[in-house]
């Protein structure tokens, strides 16, 4: 099967349908079925996304992003001063 990609707005969306399928009286095997996803990946999507709506989602997102670039920079300046230190040390 191949494998989709969904942004975080489909996946809001979707876990609303889900929620009115639900409420309806089917089971989740029946509304992930519906989806076209997977039980676990319901389960991960409620887990992460629920109660959220698309402006939080993608709030969410852009965070994630920005954290990841500010870890990478976070790196860089620690290897950069232990190079320092060593050549200050005279150990190179």
């Amino acid at each position: 099967m191949k494998r989709k990609r969904h942004t975080s707005e489909q996946i809001i969306r979707k876990l609303r349908e889900a929620e009115g399928y639900l409420s309806s009286g089917l089971l989740i095997a029946q509304v992930c079925q519906k989806l076209e996803i997977s039980e676990q990946t319901f389960h991960r999507w409620r887990n992460q996304y629920g109660g959220m709506k698309a402006n939080d989602a993608k709030r969410l997102k852009e965070l994630e992003i920005e954290n990841r670039r500010l870890k990478k920079a976070v790196a860089d300046l620690t290897l950069d001063k232990q190079i320092l230190e060593e050549v200050s040390k005279g150990n190179w």
